[in-house]
């Protein structure tokens, strides 16, 4: 039978390798002391001392003591904070967008499964971006079911072994599409998920938005340019952003499809897609469950915590500061300074379950930084009812905690090894019950 899932970082039509070097959940080499000429900490009695911004209490110093005042002004404030600091401003659903289920139901894999097709177009202008969504609900379902969506580093032909997809483009090294290779990296099995009841879908990251520095002119953003404007304002949408509000024009198809349950959906992604569905999740509750694997910096790893990478890892300019908006820079010498924090954007997920999936050697990412983070986001998710992770106590690597605020981490680095999507089927059963 083939791996549940597979996964690694692809982009440019290439394998990215993390700074020490780790590809599919792979034990990692020695981390490197400096990357981008920035050094690295990777010694716990130097993460320094810091005090979290309290999730609970508002702007205006008073404190949230009911879900009234959570849902009406401090969630609001913190999501505007993330919008203006990190992530950038993104518009509402395109008025012009539509929808065209290319393939309305196919049987597909051995008939366990029924296949969709649909693009997405974003605009009236069909030759404009645009996003394809495959999807697989279980064969033979007699009534709408919930799904995983997945938001893929691979075009969809790459992601299932099914010669029924319309065949896919990726960004090459030009910045030109270029097509997608048959299998490997980024390969997809539906099937346990299927049997257990459960739809599968997934969107390659590219067709929103390209992953790359300049690449604002070849994706969505660039319908949203404004005269004179060669690049978002400074407040506005980096390309986290974008793929994050491509998953939410997805969530607007799965809304109109009677196959699919859409109050059950749940979004996965992996490292710096892991970031994309932690914000994804905390700006559109429509999503009923976020699985964020090594979403590390910028993601649910603490940012005032000074281990692995760090604000100014990300922003460096040859790195990757077009994934967020241009005042997330601001932050990358003054981290105290930045308003919010991780454990916040994990506490906008609440009262909804959320996983923090990672690797006990994926130092980089910062493991405990993100469990940490899972702890202080404990309270808000006790005010509204629900369980947090209910201890400070990390668990041993393979061991996981599961209530409504999950963490787990494999024995490994980088990425998801076969188990961990085993504990992603485990948790949406938990939580997803007919």
């Amino acid at each position: 039978m083939p791996l549940p899932f597979r996964c690694s970082l692809v982009t440019l039509a290439s394998v990215v390798l993390l700074p020490y070097g780790t590809v599919q959940g792979q034990p990692a080499a020695a981390p490197r002391a400096v990357v981008a000429g920035i050094p690295v900490n990777y010694d716990e009695a130097l993460v320094g001392t810091y005090t979290l911004p309290d999730p609970l209490v508002l702007a205006n110093g008073k404190p949230v003591r009911d879900a009234k005042t959570w849902n009406e002004k401090r969630r609001p404030e913190i999501v505007r904070l993330f919008e203006e600091n990190q992530y950038g401003r993104a518009p509402e659903r395109p008025a012009g967008m539509s929808f065209d289920v290319f393939d309305k139901g196919t049987p597909a894999l051995d008939g366990k499964a029924v296949r969709k097709q649909v693009t997405v177009y974003f605009s009236r202008d069909k030759a404009g971006p645009k996003m394809d969504l495959l999807i697989y609900l279980p064969a033979g379902a007699s009534k709408p079911v919930p799904l995983l969506l997945n938001v893929s580093f691979s075009a969809n032909s790459s992601s299932v072994d099914d010669p029924g997809i319309k065949p896919g483009e990726v960004w090459g090294r030009d910045k030109k599409r270029v097509p997608a290779p048959k299998g490997g990296i980024g390969r997809i099995n539906p099937l346990p998920f299927l049997s257990a009841g459960i739809g599968v879908a997934t969107v390659y990251y590219g067709d929103i938005d390209p992953d790359f520095l300049g690449g604002v002119p070849y994706g969505v953003r660039a319908l949203y340019l404004k005269p004179g404007q060669t690049e978002p304002a400074p407040d506005e949408w980096g390309a986290i952003a974008a793929w994050a509000w491509g998953l939410s024009r997805a969530m607007d198809y799965l809304e109109t499809d009677q196959g699919v349950d859409a109050k059950r959906v749940a979004i996965v992604g992996v490292s710096r897609l892991g970031k994309t569905v932690m914000w994804a999740g905390a700006h559109d509750q429509r999503f009923a469950m976020v699985i964020a694997s090594c979403s590390g910096e910028g993601g649910a790893a603490l940012s005032r915590r000074n281990y692995g990478e760090t604000i100014a890892h990300l922003t460096e300019p040859t790195r990757y500061p077009y994934q967020f908006c241009a005042n997330y820079q601001k932050f990358a010498a003054h981290v105290d300074q930045f308003p919010v924090d991780a454990h916040m954007l994990v506490a906008l997920m609440a009262p909804r379950p959320v996983l923090l999936q990672t690797g006990d050697k994926d130092f980089w990412s910062d493991p405990k930084g993100e469990f940490l983070a899972a702890v202080a986001a404990g309270p808000v998710y006790r005010l509204l009812g629900k369980q947090g992770l209910d201890t400070d106590q990390m668990p041993a690597p393979g061991e996981a905690i599961l209530h409504t605020i999950g963490y787990q981490m494999h024995a490994g680095g980088h990425g998801t090894i076969p188990s961990d999507w085993d504990l992603f089927l485990k948790f949406m059963q938990m939580h997803f019950r007919p």
